[in-house]
């Protein structure tokens, strides 16, 4: 078996550079370096071919060897058709490979430790049981091999022979093949690991979509109701605390990220909100149309003479932002407040601002609104240009007002189409 040494590495490359999955560049690797060491495994075998007493019997062996490698290299390019007993009979051919050299071999030539039949071509097999199982399976399959090894050392007349020349292959053997099942393994649960944090990921990003719709809408509509029937008192009055008590209550479920399916979000109803397109979210949109419907005698809108085209879903999200800083706006400084929307259409980036001339407030407001269950900025306005690549600052200070800024770059919305 000797000459084992260094041709693992073949499979730890392909470990390293599988850039969307551990199994399959594995595979392909395998597959590879069965078919190499092939190749080795024969030229070895003609070089030395001298040495044996049953030359016939070896090339037998050699060819069916070859058949068996070469006949079999697309079961071995994926784990999923290279199950167990394709491994286990591999591994079986190499061994009797093994077994069989001290029948085809002159005195002493094994028993000298230089080679054997199958040389290097049982470092595949190991190999293959440990991109299979892992680690453990490695080993039990460098151990047969390194047992057939011992006994093929034997002199005549002994049953084995456990020397410094083999005892270095099988070692080398074992280690290789118990390194890499046990970076296999750890290459598997990273990806499982990778997985569910995608999905983790995938999952709150529904669920702050969810809350950003449930804010635009339900909660909009609660908070109206509830400051118009105060403001009416009477039955009115008895209907603003219902609706007090459910908005606070759906502001909790929303903060504790137990919101609702999509199936039981209602349909928006606030008014003024910005509708979502219905077009393919890719095709070009004019951002002013969209942001037209906003404008009344209490709020400006400036904007280009010329269209402002970003895709529909982006300038869609865009302008529900704009809408939500409004709403900011007529809730905490008063339906009649004054309002100045600035679209600006630069050559990298669209960045709408948005300015009112109330009181301001201090910043460190919106952590608190946060942890309240209120997402007018975190989620609605912050969360979705962060979706869309974009960023959202909020510049606020006591008596002087506040200003939003939205930024969406056009490289990365381009990139998306």
């Amino acid at each position: 078996m000797g000459d084992v040494g260094g041709k693992p590495r073949v499979a730890a490359v392909a470990v390293g550079g599988g850039s969307f999955s551990v199994e399959q560049p594995l595979w392909i690797a395998i597959s590879a370096f069965r078919v190499l060491t092939l190749l080795y495994a024969i030229g070895r075998y003609a070089q030395h071919e001298q040495h044996y007493t049953n030359q016939l019997g070896a090339w037998i062996y050699m060819g069916v060897l070859s058949a068996w490698t070469l006949g079999t290299v697309k079961v071995f390019w994926s784990k999923e058709h290279c199950g167990r007993r394709w491994l286990v009979v591999d591994l079986s051919l190499v061994v009797l490979g093994i077994l069989l050299t001290r029948a085809f071999d002159g005195p002493h030539w094994v028993s000298g430790g230089d080679v054997t039949l199958p040389t290097i071509r049982a470092a595949s097999s190991v190999l293959g049981f440990a991109a299979y199982g892992g680690w453990l399976p490695a080993a039990f399959a460098g151990v047969v091999v390194g047992v057939a090894n011992v006994i093929e050392a034997g002199r005549p007349g002994e049953v084995g022979k456990l020397d410094s020349s083999n005892l270095h292959n099988i070692v080398l053997l074992l280690l290789a093949g118990v390194a890499i099942g046990f970076v296999i393994d750890l290459a598997r649960k990273s990806e499982e690991t990778l997985a569910r944090a995608l999905e983790i990921q995938a999952a709150t990003r529904e669920r702050e979509r969810l809350a950003r719709d449930i804010h635009d809408g339900v909660l909009q509509v609660l908070s109206l109701v509830k400051r118009r029937g105060l403001e009416l008192g009477g039955e009115a009055a008895e209907i603003a605390a219902l609706a007090g008590e459910q908005e606070a209550a759906l502001r909790r479920l929303v903060a504790s990220g137990l919101g609702p399916a999509a199936s039981e979000v209602p349909a928006p109803a606030r008014a003024g909100r910005v509708a979502e397109a219905t077009v393919d979210p890719s095709t070009p949109q004019d951002l002013r149309a969209l942001l037209a419907p906003l404008s009344d005698p209490q709020i400006s809108l400036a904007q280009p003479g010329t269209a402002v085209l970003l895709p529909a879903q982006a300038a869609t999200e865009l302008a529900a932002a704009v809408g939500a800083a409004l709403d900011n706006v007529r809730r905490h400084v008063g339906e009649q407040a004054r309002a100045w929307i600035l679209v600006e259409d630069e050559p990298d980036a669209v960045i709408v601002s948005v300015r009112d001339e109330g009181p301001g407030f201090d910043p460190a407001r919106l952590v608190e609104a946060e942890r309240e269950g209120r997402l007018g900025v975190s989620q609605s306005i912050r969360g979705r240009l962060r979706d869309l690549g974009g960023s959202a600052e909020i510049y606020s200070a006591a008596g002087q007002g506040t200003e939003v800024e939205l930024r969406v770059p056009k490289q990365r919305q381009q990139s998306r189409q």
